[in-house]
């Protein structure tokens, strides 16, 4: 996992400059929660999932046609980072800080960032939040607390921004628990012009009215292949 790590040496960093810095091809991360300071970060190789080509497995599609889970939009940023920020048995420290948990809850306020959380009987079970730009969409972080959610709310993003016409989504790194679903590594440089693609489309976060449910069905239509 090579990348190239800036120091943030800007004395205030704005949603404003994030945004820049995200068309720009690099974001920022913490050393750890309890670290006040933020540093630039840009993957040598960076990890995307090509919408065209996303792979849901059939016990996942299953899962995801049973609607086990409640599938809300952007309804609780503030719970769903703050889930994203606690520490695992797999993962003691994050990089999510005060000041990443600040910058990008303005830059939810501003519609620039989004969540999609999993909710079963009345709790706060998978999510994940993004921010997107143009038809990019750069995956931040994601968490469970029950089986399969974080997977289904995988499920309901992509087929959101397959429906929306976006044309990136950006998942940093590559990891294992991603490449089964159909992830893939491309070089800095090919990164770049594949963001400066995406960034110039108009892709629609809303092409699912805001507050409107949607099914495990209707989101595995946007899927050819799990559809049948």
């Amino acid at each position: 996992m090579k990348a190239r790590s800036i120091p943030a040496r800007t004395p205030v960093i704005t949603p404003e400059l994030l945004l820049r810095a995200y068309a720009a091809g690099v974001f920022p991360m913490a050393e750890s929660a309890d670290d006040p300071g933020l540093f630039w970060v840009e993957p040598e190789i960076r990890g995307i999932i090509p919408l065209d080509h996303f792979h849901v497995p059939g016990r996942l599609a299953r899962t995801v046609r049973s609607d086990r889970f409640e599938v809300r939009i952007d309804h609780d940023f503030a719970a769903v980072i703050a889930a994203c920020a606690e520490s695992r048995p797999d993962r003691a420290e994050t990089w999510i800080n005060g000041r990443i948990r600040a910058l990008y809850g303005e830059l939810f306020a501003q519609g620039h960032v989004h969540t999609v959380e999993c909710w079963r009987e009345g709790r706060l079970v998978g999510g994940l939040y993004g921010l997107s730009l143009g038809g990019a969409f750069f995956g931040e972080s994601m968490f469970h607390r029950e089986t399969d959610a974080s997977k289904v709310a995988l499920v309901h993003l992509v087929a959101r921004l397959r429906r929306g016409g976006y044309r990136l989504l950006d998942t940093q790194f590559q990891t294992a628990h991603l490449a089964q679903f159909g992830t893939c590594e491309v070089a800095c440089d090919a990164y770049r012009d594949l963001l400066d693609t995406a960034i110039q489309a108009d892709g629609n976060w809303w092409s699912w009215a805001p507050g409107r449910p949607v099914s495990g069905r209707e989101a595995l239509a946007e899927f050819a292949d799990a559809a049948r």
